[in-house]
């Protein structure tokens, strides 16, 4: 968005954000759900989340339990409901089923880590680091693969005895999808989250199987869906799976190295927070 070749591109000025952490300092006059000096995050904001202050919509915010800091407060929104709407409300997945979160170590993939292990699923989970993959074990994978190894699709293969995984939660998919359609067991499904580039597929990849690519947005997400989600976390948070990995973190006046980073790091531990 910053450099202007995401579809979306806000009118200018525009300030970025939309998961912040914090204290409620003024609520409008119909305002009931809150009161000054209460901790919450957001979901979304009107005014932007890189600023000392920030205006947001009652039904964006949320009270922030006292088990959790505000680092990670802001490390729940987006990541959380994402992860959410494309295990539940897009790939549709049940209790037994085999889910494989590629490129598992970052913000949403530590929440579908999280989630899918709650919610009864065997999770496998990539990463490209040995610290990447110890961090999704960490979270709830009960089997990690490298990514940058040679060879590491076919070890996923034998680790389901050829069978393949029902659900793959794709992060990169200009270079994972045609190998998440060889990944699938029949009527397998790949939830596209994250892409930055073109890629060429064999549509036949999906026939055989009956497998579906089905791409996320959270933008389109509903109130009743985004009602049910907070549900789930808040149920989460009380329980104690629901505990959202902090990674980098950058002051204000970092912010654009912060953005170089993300655009040219190597790979992502958790998510990346500003802090003021």
């Amino acid at each position: 968005m910053r450099a202007g070749t995401y579809p979306r591109k806000p009118s200018l000025p525009w300030i970025p954000g939309n998961d912040v952490a914090g204290v409620v300092e003024q609520v409008g006059q119909f305002v009931s759900k809150f009161k000054k000096g209460d901790r919450v995050f957001t979901c979304g904001t009107i005014t932007g989340g890189y600023a000392e202050y920030s205006v947001a919509s009652e039904n964006r915010v949320y009270h922030l339990p006292e088990n959790l800091n505000y680092k990670q407060g802001s490390a729940i929104g987006i990541p959380y409901f994402t992860a959410y709407r494309a295990l539940f409300h897009k790939a549709h997945v049940k209790a037994g089923e085999t889910v494989l979160i590629h490129g598992a170590s970052g913000g949403v993939g530590i929440a579908a880590c999280q989630i899918a292990r709650a919610y009864g699923l065997k999770v496998l989970g990539t990463a490209g680091t040995q610290e990447g993959l110890s961090l999704v074990q960490k979270n709830g994978a009960h089997k990690t693969f490298n990514h940058r190894e040679t060879g590491y699709i076919d070890k996923i293969k034998d680790y389901t005895d050829g069978q393949g995984v029902d659900v793959i939660i794709e992060m990169l998919s200009n270079v994972n999808l045609s190998n998440d359609l060889q990944l699938l067991a029949a009527g397998g499904r790949v939830t596209i989250v994250g892409c930055r580039g073109s890629i060429e597929i064999n549509p036949r990849d999906t026939m055989a199987k009956e497998s579906s690519i089905i791409g996320v947005a959270f933008g389109t997400i509903t109130e009743e869906d985004r009602l049910e989600s907070a549900a789930v976390f808040f149920a989460g948070m009380e329980m104690g799976w629901l505990k959202p990995v902090v990674g980098p973190e950058y002051t204000l006046e970092k912010v654009a190295q912060a953005h170089e980073d993300i655009i040219k790091g190597p790979g992502t531990m958790g998510k990346m927070i500003l802090t003021m």
